[in-house]
């Protein structure tokens, strides 16, 4: 008997109305202020609670995992020796002392070309630069940096928010999460926005512990799925961490019938890779590049809940939590979240699915 072919992805199928006066353009004045959906991914229940709330809803003896990566101000702005503008967006360190990055406009750019960066307080007398060493694909160039701006990034860079987000931060570190350590991220792992010291406390008082992962956001953050199937899409590698006192909790936490819970989708693609290594053979603490895509259909190993923000129509993020909770039940969620005025994407409101 010929067995069935699996049915593709149409990412229009991923798709929901969302007015743009619900995407919110800033942060609140307090992190954990925001409301918080539970949704039941057995069920498809859905409850409407704040993001104070958390604590109570989880039980003694859960993991909470967070991506504990640090955004670095990648977003710089400086002009060719003709003196036209140009924008340059650094992703990741490369070989050589290079930077793999998105440069815009590109199509005038030339190999060898340098790009000078004037510091963030206007003046010329410090500026730095970068070369153009290759012009890559979409925008993507590998540049060369100059030890100026290599030691004193802060005094060049902005911090890099996402393009719906229409004005600059007053304080930049609110595009960080309270326990970031590790630079390397092109943006935020949004999810942990929401938390304060006085979140963790009541955590621990609760009886649940913290475990912190690495997964350095890269270059798929800034690109929207295009094609027509989901299958059709290419995820970029990412650099991402599970060290050895991570790999115990989630081990103790397993072996006495405790939850883990990944505070994002980063954190959760670092589990996920952690899981088909163990499948594969390779159990423990790990580092290294990842390009795990999780789309409907994928069995999930190592993640039972998710803490998680309100992801853009026909992206990634939204198969991946269709993926754990189901494509039916999650689209129901977004469409009470829009009825609600509940707050989208980065700056928004929050999710829990168990």
């Amino acid at each position: 008997m010929t067995r069935a072919a699996t049915p593709r992805l149409r990412m229009e199928e991923f798709d929901y109305e969302l007015p743009p006066k619900l995407i919110a353009q800033e942060p609140l004045a307090d992190r954990s202020g925001s409301r918080l959906m539970v949704l039941d991914r057995g069920t498809g229940e859905v409850q409407h609670r704040r993001f104070v709330e958390l604590p109570a809803l989880l039980d003694a003896g859960d993991l909470l995992v967070v991506n504990d990566t640090r955004v670095i101000p990648a977003r710089l702005l400086g002009r060719r020796e003709t003196g036209a503008r140009i924008e340059v967006l650094m992703l990741r360190p490369v070989a050589d002392g290079g930077w793999l990055a998105l440069a815009r406009p590109t199509r005038r750019l030339s190999p060898g070309e340098r790009l000078i960066i004037p510091p963030r307080n206007g003046s010329r007398e410090a500026d730095a630069s970068l070369v153009l060493r290759e012009k890559l694909e979409d925008g993507q160039v590998i540049v060369d940096v100059d030890d100026t701006l290599s030691e004193h990034l802060e005094g060049y860079g902005r911090i890099p928010l996402p393009p719906y987000i229409s004005s600059e931060l007053e304080d930049d570190n609110r595009y960080q999460t309270v326990y970031a350590q590790h630079r390397g991220s092109a943006a935020a792992p949004t999810a942990g926005l929401h938390f304060t010291d006085d979140t963790f406390a009541q955590l621990h008082e609760r009886g649940v512990e913290s475990a912190a992962v690495t997964l350095h956001v890269g270059l798929d953050t800034f690109r929207p799925v295009t094609e027509e199937y989901a299958e059709d899409h290419q995820i970029h590698s990412e650099w991402c961490s599970v060290p050895p006192d991570t790999w115990e909790k989630i081990l103790a936490t397993r072996a006495h019938g405790g939850k883990v819970v990944a505070v994002g989708t980063t954190s959760a693609r670092t589990l996920e890779s952690l899981g088909q290594r163990v499948a594969a053979g390779h159990p423990g603490p790990f580092d290294g590049s990842t390009r795990i895509y999780i789309t409907p259909g994928y069995e999930w190993t190592m993640v039972d809940g998710l803490v998680t923000n309100f992801h853009l129509p026909k992206s990634t993020l939204l198969l991946m939590i269709s993926s754990f909770a189901g494509h039916e039940s999650v689209l129901a969620a977004y469409r009470e979240a829009v009825r609600e005025r509940y707050r989208f994407f980065s700056f928004g409101d929050a999710m829990l699915i168990m």
